[in-house]
């Protein structure tokens, strides 16, 4: 696992040991970041289920103003602070030891112009995804990316529509911007 692009390109970065974290595919991680690659300059980036920060760390690598990382797992947390340590990105992001569903809820973290969810695989997503549209958490002309497994139902949600979809062997990304409305 490494950062694919950007002034950290090249460096290796560490995961957790075990089976609790599932790092995105280097392959799934460029086509990500191809598609959401002119609007990562100056933005404000949420990465939750974190992992081992390889994805928010790749969003600052290419330019994010910050990343906000939020990760339940101690041994996660850990490998995250050593990722940014050893990319010296650490100045640009904020850690939560916090489940998700918690540090949505407080009025600590913000809003973003990208937020990326990759949860467990089955993980019941609908409560968070409708959590960030009602609390407005995305700014306008954001993005929000899932990542999930291939076999994951679409969340469907007013406020927000599918604007892109990709397919691999195990894993479907949606990419979500706002919904136009008509007057």
């Amino acid at each position: 696992m490494r950062v694919i692009s950007g002034k950290c390109r090249g460096t290796k970065l560490i995961a957790p040991d075990g089976t609790t974290t599932r790092p995105t595919a280097d392959r799934v991680k460029e086509t990500i970041f191809n598609i959401i690659n002119f609007d990562l300059p100056r933005c404000r980036f949420l990465d939750l289920f974190s992992g081992s920060g390889a994805i928010g760390i790749e969003a600052l690598s290419r330019g994010a103003d910050c990343a906000v990382f939020v990760e339940a797992d101690e041994k996660a947390l850990a490998v995250i602070k050593k990722n940014l340590e050893k990319t010296r990105l650490a100045q640009f992001a904020t850690v939560y030891k916090s489940r998700v569903e918690e540090i949505l809820r407080e009025d600590i973290i913000g809003t973003f112009d990208i937020i990326f969810i990759d949860p467990p695989y089955n993980y019941e997503l609908e409560k968070i995804v409708n959590f960030i549209v009602d609390r407005k958490l995305l700014n306008p002309g954001g993005k929000l990316i899932i990542e999930n497994s291939r076999d994951s139902l679409d969340i469907i949600t007013e406020g927000l529509v599918i604007k892109r979809t990709k397919l691999y062997a195990t894993t479907k990304v949606n990419i979500y911007e706002e919904a136009v409305k008509l007057i």
